[in-house]
């Protein structure tokens, strides 16, 4: 709520934000399969007035509000994600609790997407306020391939607009503050997959074969040193080997290793960087060890970058909004990654925390025990509502 107390939000507005945060919570759908969710979002659009809901990546939907006034014809994007994680939710507390098995809103994709509904039914009710014009994503698929965040950038639907605005919960700020920085605030997201290839042999007569595991164990090793070594330490950048398989028996020398990894940085020329090394070491090694490697580097997304006008201007609404208290000073940047990062890439971006850590809330987002009250999820969207026509008039 606003430090004047005067709701931004009708009681109706209200409601339906917190039915739909229920309604997407006791019904969870995976990343490409949301389409329940996208039929419930529609429908609540129409109950407000909205009758041109467009469809995109399948399962998302995104809406445009026309501002009737004279001035600025800015265009502001705004993105709720709506997707869930395939985690037993173990909240028993909760009489929202998920109700499908091994599915749940892990990452609070729930209360994102109903700051996004109640964002898009308040502006337009308030479009004689603006000029401009306001697109409203509700996207799929931000936690898994193919992401709903790439769509929106190969399909140019950010073409001609100034501004996008992302947000999400985070349990690592006290519920009713906001943060948000400058810069890179997340890691890109590269996936690779090496196949080591060599030579079977006898395990008596390791000098008749070419041992993959060896080839591997050696890769292993030497992959972390481009990190410490070539990387600068206030990048924060990580490969992760996340899996590796290969051998079938104990008396034989391995013929293939197959590894499957990540590579993280919040630089894009580091991330080029990063790519290039991991494929001259897997290659190098290999060959060093009369081997051979494959490697596949598959782009994901980009670094969330945000925009230093926007993250100032962001500060003043919450100083004005919240109280100067309820901006978060501490937050620094995470080392996951949000798709958000190809918003980001196409125009000017913020991405902006808000908090939900209180007793009985304390697990982080991605844990069976995640949760937040429902009591941030109305001045979060206020706040939006106002930092957006903030950006739309000043």
């Amino acid at each position: 709520m606003s430090k004047s107390g005067n709701s931004l939000l009708s009681e109706r507005e209200r409601d339906a934000i917190i039915e739909l945060r229920h309604a997407m919570h006791r019904e969870p759908e995976l990343s490409n399969a949301e389409w329940k969710t996208q039929e419930r979002i529609r429908r609540m659009l129409e109950r407000f007035g909205f009758e041109d809901a467009k469809s995109f990546h399948n399962t998302g939907l995104y809406v445009d509000i026309e501002g009737t006034a004279l001035g600025p014809k800015r265009k502001i994007a705004v993105r709720g994600d709506i997707d869930a994680l395939p985690i037993q939710e173990a909240r028993d507390d909760l009489p929202y609790r998920s109700q499908i098995d091994g599915v749940m809103h892990a990452c609070g994709h729930d209360i994102h997407g109903s700051i996004a509904l109640g964002t898009a039914i308040a502006l337009r009710r308030l479009r004689d306020n603006f000029a401009g014009k306001v697109r409203v994503f509700f996207q799929p698929a931000e936690e898994a391939e193919p992401l709903g965040g790439r769509t929106i950038q190969d399909e140019g639907l950010l073409k001609g607009f100034d501004r996008a605005v992302g947000f999400h919960v985070s349990p690592g700020i006290p519920a009713g503050m906001f943060g948000a920085l400058e810069g890179a605030v997340t890691k890109s997201a590269d996936q690779f997959k090496i196949t080591i290839t060599g030579k079977m042999a006898h395990g008596a007569s390791p000098q008749n074969g070419i041992d993959a595991i060896t080839i591997a164990a050696a890769f292993v090793n030497e992959v972390q040193k481009v990190v410490s070594r070539e990387m600068p330490p206030d990048d924060g950048a990580v490969v992760t080997i996340g899996t590796i398989h290969g051998g079938e028996a104990t008396n034989i020398v391995c013929p293939s290793v197959v590894m499957e990894g990540t590579i993280r940085t919040g630089s894009s020329d580091r991330r080029a960087l990063l790519c290039q090394r991991v494929r001259e070491l897997a290659e190098g090694v290999a060959a060093m060890h009369r081997g051979e490697a494959q490697i596949v580097i598959r782009a994901g997304e980009p670094a969330v970058v945000n925009d230093a006008e926007m993250v100032k201007r962001f500060k003043q609404v919450v100083h004005d909004t919240a109280g100067r208290e309820a901006f978060y000073n501490d937050r620094r940047p995470v080392a996951g990654s949000d798709d958000f990062g190809f918003y980001a890439a196409c125009v000017p971006s913020i991405y902006f925390w808000f908090g939900s850590r209180a007793p009985g809330n304390e697990s982080y987002v991605h844990t069976p025990t995640f949760g937040a009250s429902d009591e941030l999820v109305i001045p979060t969207t206020e706040l939006t509502v106002r930092y957006i026509l903030d950006l739309l008039n000043s």
